[in-house]
């Protein structure tokens, strides 16, 4: 995530804001399990796995409500 943005922002971004640090961490460890969980590595059912999608796009959702604001005052 954030992957096409200029490294040198995000980096900032991580080092400055707490929340967006946490949820960042957060959502690669999502995605991880996510990935894991579709190709056999994890094993889960299909309804903790929606869930774990859905987490995934909430924080994806907040990431981008940080970065915006983020951006808007710089």
């Amino acid at each position: 995530m954030f992957e096409d943005r200029q490294k040198n922002e995000v980096d900032a971004l991580l080092a400055s804001d707490a929340e967006f640090r946490d949820l960042y961490r957060h959502h690669k460890d999502l995605d991880r399990k996510v990935h894991d969980a579709e190709i056999g590595i994890l094993p889960m059912d299909s309804i903790a796995l929606s869930s774990m999608k859905r987490e995934k796009l909430r924080t994806k959702d907040r990431l981008t409500e940080l970065w915006d604001r983020h951006q808007a005052l710089h």
